[in-house]
């Protein structure tokens, strides 16, 4: 769909159960990164099998495509706003109801914390895995990435009281022994602190799509639950 504010089209593609009727109204898990976790990581099959297993909910799932990837997913307002105010109102407003669950990884985690931040009523849950919250103490050999500077500003911000005053649950995933880990087990601390029902789970990886399809299971299968009942 295009986005005025973005100047640009922001690719979504939305997948359902098999026997959902079209106007079927479902709790939606929104994916930054969407078709290439799905194609890397198998998101759809894991949806599918648990959703016939019924020991996932019935849902939809909106798989976001990157578009200018590190610009919009780098703590960047107008992809924030273009995220809030026109992509997820156009996929509700037709097929979603109850809670919506925002997911991502790397800086598609980071993207989806940022929307939280700037508009608290977008999401009833957070799906996070090796969340990219640089932090000049942890991440200091990032500062050649071009954003460095707008993410590590808003990182400060969320852990100088920066987050919504009312919490959501969040689970964060991350590889044991990536770079990553030291500032998502911070971030942690800091949601902990205000109150956020929110977990970490650490599988034994590094940075990639095998890590977060294998921490699929319990993480986001616990979050769904939580969030459907």
């Amino acid at each position: 769909m295009q986005v005025a504010t973005l100047d640009a089209a922001v690719s979504v593609r939305l997948w359902s159960p098999e026997d959902s009727p079209r106007d079927e109204l479902l709790p939606l898990l929104v994916v930054h990164d969407g078709p290439e976790y799905d194609s890397l990581a198998s998101l759809t099959r894991y949806l599918s099998a648990g959703v016939t297993g019924h020991w996932l909910p019935r849902l939809r799932a909106a798989l976001l495509g990157p578009g200018q990837r590190n610009l919009w997913y780098s703590a960047n307002p107008r992809y924030s706003q273009a995220l809030c105010t026109s992509v997820l109102p156009a996929i509700t407003g037709r097929v979603a109801t109850g809670a919506v669950v925002g997911m991502g990884t790397s800086l598609g985690a980071l993207a989806m914390m940022h929307a939280h931040c700037r508009y608290p009523d977008a999401f009833g849950a957070l799906f996070l895995q090796s969340g990219s919250f640089f932090w000049p103490r942890y991440d200091s050999h990032e500062q050649r990435f071009p954003y460095y500077r707008e993410i590590t500003a808003f990182v400060t911000e969320v852990h100088d009281g920066g987050l919504p005053a009312t919490p959501v649950p969040a689970v964060f995933t991350s590889g044991a022994i990536e770079e990553n880990i030291d500032n998502n087990r911070l971030m942690i601390k800091t949601l902990q602190g205000r109150g956020y029902p929110a977990t970490m789970n650490e599988v034994p990886d590094m940075h990639n799509y095998t890590a977060w399809r294998d921490a699929l299971d319990p993480g986001l299968t616990e979050l769904l639950g939580r969030v459907s009942r």
